[in-house]
Order: C-alpha cells, then structure tokens, then sequence
C-alpha cells in the first residue's frame, strides 16, 4: 500500500520531522550540519522555509516548493541522508533498517499538513515559534535561538512581546 499524501505543485506544508530515538538530541547538538545539509538541498530543489523551528529531537517547518513542484517528500530525504551521513554511526539499528542499508537516526516517516489559507498559515507559524516554550526549553519563544522567531521579529512580522515579556522589558529605553 503506497502512503498518500496531499501533493500540490506551489502549495506551502507545515512539517513534523522526529528522530527515531526522542532522547536524542542530535539536531541541537548537530544544528550546523542540518542547516548545511538544508542549504545544499535547497540549491538544486529550490523552496521557501516560511518558518522553521529546530528543537533536540525534531523540528517543525513550514514549507513553500515551486509552482511546478510538489516533492518534498524528496527533500526531506535528501536532508536527512546528508545530515546522517555526516555524524559517525553510534545510534541503534534495526534489524530491518539494517537490512534495507538504513541508518537509525530519523523516523522513517513525517508529518505534513497542506496549509489552507492565511488564517491556518499563522496559526502554524504560531505554534513552530511557541514550541520551546510548549516542551520546557524556555520560558518565552525568543530565548530559544533556533527559531524563526528571531526573523520574524526583525521584519517586524510579529512584536518582540508576541507571546509576552517580562514585566519590565520593553518599558525602559536605555
């Protein structure tokens, strides 16, 4: 049984990507390699990361591909492979991955959701940049650095106090 997914040449997707082992945190502790990895894939299969969020163990993104494309489900092969082939093999392996000459660092699968209009993009957008706060990492969602948060707030997209402040911050211009 092939899996189905929404295909849309041009569309925008919100993703959920998790290593297979959720203690690890490989992607924090390795957030040079994945953004490489990301850049190499982006050069030869160009899109847009809208918004992107990078915690230990997964990350969420949300995606816009070209007009007449809609695979990213090959990106995000293309990432993953190069992001593993990069770190040396100390993860556990599956019997059935080793079969299939697979390395154990990602789930095999990930989420996709086809982004329907305005209203469901910034509630997407919303929910990446809120997601360290949401596990615990933080206590607002610009003390985590590996977010899109900070690009937001640059552009001037969102309030450094979107999602609050301190009580005293922003009141007092130095």
């Amino acid at each position: 049984m092939r899996y189905r997914r929404a295909d849309v040449p041009g569309a925008t997707y919100f993703f959920t990507v998790n290593l297979a082992e959720r203690r690890k945190t490989l992607l924090v502790d390795h957030v040079d390699v994945l953004r490489e990895a990301t850049k190499k894939v982006k050069q030869n299969h160009t899109f847009k990361i809208d918004a992107i969020v990078i915690l230990p163990d997964h990350l969420h993104a949300i995606w816009t591909l070209p007009e007449s494309d809609a695979d990213f489900s090959k990106r995000w092969n293309l990432i993953k492979g190069s992001f593993s082939r990069t770190l040396a093999k100390a993860e556990r392996i599956s019997t059935s991955r080793k079969n299939k000459g697979e390395r154990g660092i990602w789930q095999r699968r990930f989420w996709e959701h086809l982004i329907r209009d305005e209203n469901d993009f910034e509630r997407h957008v919303d929910y990446i940049h809120y997601n360290p706060v949401k596990h615990g990492y933080v206590n607002k969602p610009t003390d985590w650095k590996h977010s899109s948060v900070h690009r937001f707030i640059e552009k001037k997209l969102i309030s450094p106090c979107w999602a609050g402040c301190d009580e005293d911050e922003g009141r007092y211009g130095e």
